[in-house]
């Protein structure tokens, strides 16, 4: 018997859509996945156009090549969105067994940075591999979602001796960072870690304690560390001393402040000429901010917020504990970042050096934020119910 006309066209559009590597007919797609693709797709091309502006001076003055910047970018975005395909493809339940040994990798990663890493302004951080620089502290964000979600999702019946292995990791994964150091990423992490055990329910008192030992912790890293001390005063009054410790928040401040209602317009920033430092990664919002506006910014801040939504609409529809703590810390995580990375730009927070996710330079940050916005989407596709069916069974070629 021959096969009807719409059957044979739905085969055809399952074998053209398994070639292209998805796990689920983009058709059938929950609206939150599909949503969420968009906005990340939106989300880097705008990153490339505002690091575009941001770099080209620089780039121009000190490589003799305006787009230096740009071509590098361009090569890690095409890699992190194959880290990003990858996430997509690849089974969350894959993704959380590999979460324990990646996590302890990157321990060992960033234990090895505060012995043969890299040191720029004080810090040691990266590791470098011929042309290639590895920031562990970045790369392993993503482990940190899964496997606080593997951890807190099952805290009720796990044993006293995961718990205290697992949350030592975490305590000297957060320490090591300290040490490099590296108070922002620490702070974050500890953080994400703390917003993603609320959510699971974890005890009152528990939270509490920890998030007061956590504060003691920073307390300490301040100050016995000048820079940071530094770091923190001038954030509390810049202009004291605007042509020294002051002067990267100065200079934002000015750039924010220039861009008025409706902003410069595009690549006219004054400041990123010769006056606002880092621009192309920590201070990039203050570029962004001069060139769009007063309307540009609440426009990112709307955007920030809707993503934030959908991200807490797929956690809600997951079926289980552990998609929906990892729904929530991918969630938090980009979205969290990125607000502080405007906070610390605008003078909201002392000075930090967190990037801001798919706007700012480098290809450590675009490889954690594109996986982490990988593994959101895949929480959205396994919610739907549909994609563990047909990974279960297959259907029968017709005859």
């Amino acid at each position: 018997m021959s096969q009807p006309q719409s059957a044979r066209a739905g085969s055809a559009e399952r074998r053209g859509l398994d070639s292209l590597g998805l796990p689920l007919p983009w058709s059938l797609w929950p609206a939150e996945a599909r949503l969420l693709v968009a906005m990340v797709a939106l989300w880097s091309l705008v990153g490339l156009l505002v690091l575009t502006s941001a770099s080209w001076w620089v780039a121009e003055r000190e490589m003799g090549d305006a787009a230096y910047y740009l071509k590098r970018q361009l090569v890690w975005m095409l890699a992190s969105w194959g880290l990003l395909w990858l996430g997509i493809r690849t089974s969350l339940r894959r993704w959380l067994h590999l979460a324990s040994p990646a996590l302890l990798l990157g321990c060992v990663l960033v234990a090895a940075t505060l012995v043969m890493g890299s040191t720029v302004n004080g810090a040691s951080r990266w590791l470098v591999l011929g042309p290639i620089q590895l920031q562990p502290s970045e790369l392993v964000k993503p482990f940190v979602v899964l496997q606080g979600a593997a951890l807190f999702a099952h805290w009720r019946r796990s044993g006293i001796d995961q718990k205290l292995l697992w949350l030592g990791v975490f305590g000297a994964l957060i320490l090591l960072i300290l040490k490099q150091p590296n108070l922002s990423t620490a702070a974050l992490t500890g953080i994400l870690l703390w917003l993603m055990a609320l959510a699971s329910g974890l005890s009152l008192p528990l939270l509490i304690g920890s998030a007061g030992a956590g504060g003691l912790v920073g307390i300490a890293s301040i100050l016995s560390n000048t820079y940071q001390r530094v770091r923190v005063t001038s954030f509390l009054n810049p202009w004291n001393d605007a042509q020294g410790d002051g002067y990267q928040l100065v200079q934002s401040l000015l750039a924010i402040g220039s861009g008025g209602p409706l902003g410069e317009g595009f690549g006219l920033s004054t400041q990123k000429l010769q006056y606002l430092p880092i621009q192309s990664t920590d201070f990039i919002f203050a570029v962004y901010a001069e060139e769009f506006g007063y309307v540009g910014s609440v426009v990112l801040l709307l955007f920030l917020l809707l993503f934030g939504f959908v991200g807490l609409r797929v956690a809600m529809a997951c079926r289980n504990n552990q998609q929906r703590l990892v729904a929530i810390g991918c969630t938090t995580l980009l979205v969290g970042q990125s607000i502080l990375n405007i906070a610390v730009a605008s003078g909201a927070m002392p000075t930090t050096g967190l990037p801001l996710p798919l706007v700012s330079y480098g290809g450590n940050s675009l490889l954690a934020s594109l996986l982490t916005a990988g593994l959101l989407i895949r929480c959205a596709l396994e919610s739907s119910g549909l994609i563990g069916n047909r990974q279960r069974r297959s259907p029968r070629p017709a005859r």
